[in-house]
């Protein structure tokens, strides 16, 4: 779901320009492709980050069609999966902090990328908006 391709540009001066087709807000590099495939996880996870700041719909990622894809951490996907669900719904964050009994700042939280938030609480704003986590290891 948010597995997102990337373009890889060799440099001339030497290294790799990451960039995301869908996401043209993220944008890396690294000395190596995968160096530059490390920076370009967090490089997305900033990208997606705007997205939800200007609360608005994050972009779907395009079919791979053999490129190399990157995908944010588990719990960000957790995060950008229950951002997205709550958009579809047209839920807002006041109306999901009211449903689970928590301060604004608690739900603010949840959203930021950067902050290493608990799957249990995750996992309680998804029951919130009528819906299950489910979460895989393959």
């Amino acid at each position: 779901m948010f597995d997102f391709p990337v373009k890889l540009t060799k440099q001339p001066e030497g290294g790799f320009v990451v960039t995301f087709p869908d996401v043209p807000e993220a944008i890396t590099q690294g000395e190596s492709i995968d160096d530059a495939l490390l920076h370009a996880v967090d490089a997305l996870e900033t990208g997606l980050s705007f997205y939800i700041d200007a609360r608005k719909p994050l972009p779907v990622a395009s079919p791979p069609r053999g490129r190399r894809t990157v995908r944010p951490s588990a719990l960000e996907c957790a995060k950008l999966g229950l951002y997205r669900e709550m958009m579809a719904q047209g839920i807002r964050k006041s109306e999901l902090a009211r449903r689970l009994g928590w301060h604004a700042p608690q739900v603010d939280r949840l959203f930021d990328l950067k902050h290493a938030s608990r799957f249990d609480q995750i996992e309680a704003a998804v029951h919130a908006i009528g819906k299950v986590m489910d979460v895989r290891v393959s």
